[in-house]
């Protein structure tokens, strides 16, 4: 704890270094008898959070000290100030009255209350300190200083005094920082740590190959994970989506994703897996789940390219195509080394629900449980109703996740000592103590090396747990009904997405992925908050998808002819192709339409179909109302009606008119034809009275003729 006065101005490193304490520094001068200067009076205009002497202790990595060992102490003095910090005094005080419980504990380092009177066990000259600028003065106060202190856990305070700025309104700085000293006792506790190794992407599926790269770069997060554990015997508790998202890559999985899963595999530390996506068993057995739901089929997703096709050698001569060698669902999520048998839920469990989990593992199992769900504290290793539970200490496992979260030494080590305090009183009644550190993506490597190597004993595992004598215990929790409805209205939601998947020929590519959304949705990290933004989601999520495929709104139609292709538009917003059926019913029935028409819905578009029509009605308004299904009669989005103008006797007008039209055309063909035949015979005529055609001399005598008789002429 520290206290710290505002100052006027701002600067950029003095922002740097508030970020760095902000984690652990709280105004405490007041609170702790000491004062802030003299131009803090309440007339003075407030400044930023950033402008502020801060102050900081350590008292080493889990400040246990062994009977009449020394206490050795960091202070920092950070003076994110404009103006330069003068030379000082730093005291470290210890209350010699020690804190008797870990509420007295946690009163002191949250609010600065503890009982007694402290005395300074060691004085140190502070040096000046630059504006932006900040310092660390080591403090060591040896047994006689410290005085005879039984085992027991101890109020520390560090204070400074005597250090001004260079403004020439401000007066010395009274500053206090709070931390514990504890005298380890003389028998020795063993603690065993569970560390959760969970990631979730973006899409709430599975790792992409790029988010897989960029985790298990050298400074990603999983690398830092898999690097803090390594040669230490903490106990991991593995999602098994992440070996699934490396494994179904094949050969596209990024190098450094492959090489953290060999690393993993190749850890001896006791291993189990969580369920995928880190859904919680307790949630599922208060929505009266029979049975833990399951993780979808992962092989419909697989890319055949990226998997090898076999190199075993054929017996005899064969001309078929070689297939890869495609893993089946249980090698994709399998954790190498996993102990069988064990779940972790959330805390608030009932006795039955113990029953309920063991139905789901199909034998008795192990269930990890915190110490805030029972009456008193049972140890690590309690019964519940003949049900074997791990117990996690609520309040250490507290202090070092945040701890292990913590980029700031001050604050890892301030919560890493009173994580030590918590165990010291656990250690009253249990020599063994489990801890469980919370779900988190925002660990340091260093800091949760620094938790593992102050607490993790090598000889507390998951064997020597579960085989321990167990103490009888009772829960004092009752069943969460708010994440167990939201449970049942999303399985409620996955049998719609069920019966619309049937609208793609492989149904499991739009199943598999919700199916693993739904069992991120209840994960164990999410807080309630989290869990309830992450269900309006998932709500918002499945009716976006079943809205997906619809048919779109027609517009007006007129048709003028008896028969024609009604246009209408089915839109497929999905990333695959889908089969449908259009059905359409008129409002009239002297209208003949295709009643049903099967369709190919290309994917991630709009596809046009032409629906046959024919009027038995010469003209009128009909509306035609179109709905579509899926192959198994599944309703698929809403209903449309398109408004239909017939003009059927425009076309025998039409064609009456054309008729006509040619007709014309005919007669005055013909009637032109004769008129010049007509004036050509006219011609002709005129030409053969100037030239007799059969003009004969008038003395010719023809041959069939007898020339007349001269004599009866003359007669």
């Amino acid at each position: 704890m520290t206290a710290n006065s505002p100052r006027n101005g701002s600067h950029p490193r003095a922002r740097r270094l508030l970020s760095r304490l902000a984690a652990v520094l709280v105004v405490a001068g007041i609170a702790l008898g000491g004062s802030a200067p003299a131009s803090a009076a309440t007339d003075e205009p407030k400044a930023s959070a950033d402008e502020v002497v801060a102050l900081g202790i350590s008292t080493g990595s889990g400040a246990r000290v062994e009977p009449n060992g020394p206490l050795v102490s960091t202070i920092t003095i950070a003076n994110s100030t404009d103006d330069a910090l003068s030379a000082g005094s730093v005291d470290l005080e210890v209350n010699p009255t020690p804190l008797g419980d870990a509420a007295a504990l946690d009163s002191w380092l949250d609010d600065g209350s503890a009982a007694g009177d402290f005395r300074t066990v060691a004085t140190e000259p502070s040096p000046p300190v630059a504006a932006g600028d900040s310092i660390d003065v080591g403090s060591v106060a040896d047994a006689a200083e410290l005085g005879a202190l039984a085992p027991g856990v101890y109020a520390v305070r560090a204070r400074l005094t005597g250090a001004t700025t260079n403004d020439p309104e401000a007066t010395a700085w009274t500053l206090t920082a709070t931390s514990v000293l504890v005298i380890a006792p003389a028998n020795t506790q063993s603690v065993g740590i569970v560390v959760p190794i969970t990631a979730t992407p973006d899409d709430g599926v599975l790792l992409s190959a790029d988010e897989l790269a960029e985790l298990t770069a050298p400074n990603g997060m999983l690398s830092g994970q898999i690097d803090a554990v390594t040669d230490t015997p903490a106990i991991l508790a593995v999602d098994p989506a992440i070996p699934a998202a490396i494994r179904m890559l094949g050969t596209s999985a990024p190098a450094s994703a492959i090489a953290w899963l060999q690393r993993l595999e190749r850890l001896p530390n006791d291993k189990f897996a969580l369920q995928l996506g880190d859904a919680d068993p307790a949630t599922q057995a208060h929505a009266g789940q029979k049975s833990l739901l399951t993780a979808p089929d992962l092989t419909p997703l697989l890319q055949t390219a990226d998997f090898p096709t076999s190199t075993s050698a054929p017996t005899a001569p064969s001309t078929a195509t070689p297939t890869p060698a495609l893993p089946d669902n249980a090698a994709l999520m399998a954790v190498a080394g996993s102990q069988p048998g064990i779940l972790w839920p959330r805390g608030d469990l009932t006795s039955s629900d113990l029953a309920t989990f063991d139905g789901y593992l199909g034998a008795p199992g192990t269930t990890i449980v915190p110490s805030t769900s029972f009456e008193g504290n049972p140890g690590a290793h309690a019964v519940v109703d003949g049900h074997s539970v791990l117990v996690t200490d609520a309040a250490a496992s507290a202090r070092l996740s945040t701890a292990a979260t913590s980029t700031d030494p001050i604050a890892t080590d301030r919560e890493i000592a009173a994580a030590a305090g918590h165990l010291f009183f656990t250690s009253r009644t249990s020599q063994t103590v489990l801890v469980g550190l919370d779900r988190s993506q925002k660990r340091s490597p260093v800091a949760l090396r620094d938790v593992l190597s102050a607490f993790a004993s090598p000889a507390v595992g998951l064997a020597t747990l579960r085989n321990s004598p167990p103490a009888s215990a009772t829960l004092r929790t009752t069943a969460g009904t708010v994440r167990a409805g939201a449970l049942t209205a999303m399985l409620a939601d996955e049998q719609r997405l069920q019966a619309f998947s049937s609208i793609l020929d492989i149904p499991a590519l739009m199943l598999a992925p919700e199916r693993i959304r739904m069992l991120r949705t209840i994960a164990v990290g999410l807080s309630d908050a989290a869990f309830t933004t992450a269900t309006t989601d998932r709500a918002k999520h499945v009716q976006d998808l079943l809205g997906t495929v619809s048919i779109q709104r027609p517009k007006p139609v007129q048709l003028i002819a008896a028969s024609a292709p009604l246009p209408v538009w089915v839109r497929n917003d999905l990333p695959w192709n889908v089969n449908v059926s259009l059905h359409s019913t008129p409002s009239d029935p002297r209208l003949d339409i295709q009643e049903t028409t099967e369709i190919v819905a290309g994917r991630a578009s709009s596809t046009r179909v032409d629906v046959p029509i024919s009027a038995r009605v010469a003209s009128g308004e009909v509306k035609v109302d179109f709905r579509l299904t899926s192959p198994t009669g599944v309703a698929i989005g809403s209903a449309e009606t398109a408004d239909v103008t017939l003009r059927a006797d425009w076309e025998a007008i039409g064609l009456g008119i054309l008729g006509g039209i040619i007709g014309l055309l005919f007669v005055f063909g013909l009637i032109r034809t004769v008129r010049r035949r007509r004036a050509r015979a006219s011609i002709d005529g005129t030409g053969s009275e100037e030239h007799p055609a059969d003009e004969h001399p008038a003395d010719d005598t023809r041959p069939d003729e007898a020339p007349t008789s001269p004599t009866k002429e003359n007669e």
